[in-house]
């Protein structure tokens, strides 16, 4: 990273929010469910699969996380309604995990219960290493419903091999990210490489188990690697799909899809968007850095 990108990478919070919105808009469908089911549609039109991600996280009240859940429960009514190929996603921490874990599991299974009844899939994410105990037991509470119910590993943490060690023997579906939060070097792998390699150790223990693999990558070194895992492994398409950030790589999406993979695009939207721009932004620094340039030159 450039001495200009980390520097504008620890500057970002004192960007005014409407130059983050231009980039959000990259990133996040919209604030209104109607610009989530527009998006939703014209990736399913491309042969794409979606999830889509009410955003929010790290509620306090409890009326947040309860409106949180009406909120997801009238967004399974939209995805029958317009017949999207869509499953969702969402953030234990927007139901209620740092409030009180059986609150959270309640509103958990209450959402999956529904999205079960409707044939629609969630998918539990993982959020930074003081959730990560919290959303795992989250997610072997629901393993009565696992046919609707995955969860996702970050490989930059040290633990996910052990993690993936432990998971059920059937019916595990798991996304694989590299992970996004700031993390203590005691928690997380530091080197590019290395996060690459434990990435790449973490797939193949998990296909190995017979786990369903939401491969979720931008890296084309990643990809290419996963590509041959599944090749030298003999594993079946319907035994994994690739997934995607909305507004990253379009161009390597419509390769894989054309070569007969399956993939999904993330589609969050909102009203709280900005945080979750943030975070793509000091993933992204290099982009960050566009931001800074804009704002320099008073676009």
């Amino acid at each position: 990273m450039s001495l200009f990108n980390r520097l504008v990478v620890t500057t970002l919070p004192l960007v005014p929010r409407f130059i983050v919105g231009r980039v959000a808009s990259r990133y996040v469908a919209g604030e209104t469910l109607e610009d989530a089911v527009a998006a939703i549609r014209r990736l399913n039109s491309e042969g794409a699969m979606a999830t889509v991600d009410l955003l929010g996280e790290e509620i306090t009240e409890r009326r947040q996380a309860t409106a949180a859940l009406d909120g997801y429960l009238g967004l399974l009514d939209a995805i029958i309604d317009h017949q999207l190929d869509c499953n969702v996603s969402v953030k234990p921490t927007l139901l209620g995990l740092l409030i009180d874990e059986d609150f959270c599991l309640d509103n958990c299974r209450r959402l999956v219960e529904q999205a079960a009844a409707k044939g629609i899939f969630v998918r539990l994410d993982m959020e930074d290493r003081h959730c990560t105990d919290g959303t795992l037991r989250v997610y072997r509470a629901l393993r009565p419903l696992r046919a609707h119910v995955g969860v996702v590993f970050q490989s930059y943490m040290r633990r996910t091999l052990a993690d993936v060690g432990e998971l059920p023997e059937d019916g595990a579906n798991v996304r694989l990210c590299k992970g996004i939060y700031i993390e203590p070097r005691t928690a997380a792998w530091k080197g590019y490489d290395t996060v690459r390699l434990n990435f790449l150790a973490a797939l193949e223990k998990l296909l190995r188990r017979g786990a369903y693999v939401g491969i979720a990558t931008h890296d084309e070194y990643l990809i290419c690697g996963a590509v041959a895992l599944i090749d030298r492994l003999g594993i079946a398409p319907q035994r994994y799909e690739f997934q995607m950030l909305l507004g990253v790589e379009a161009e390597l999406r419509k390769i894989l899809i054309a070569g007969g993979h399956r993939l999904r695009v993330y589609v969050p939207f909102g009203r709280d968007w900005y945080q979750y721009s943030i975070r793509r932004l000091r993933e992204n620094p290099a982009v960050a850095g566009h931001v800074l340039r804009a704002l320099l030159r008073g676009q």
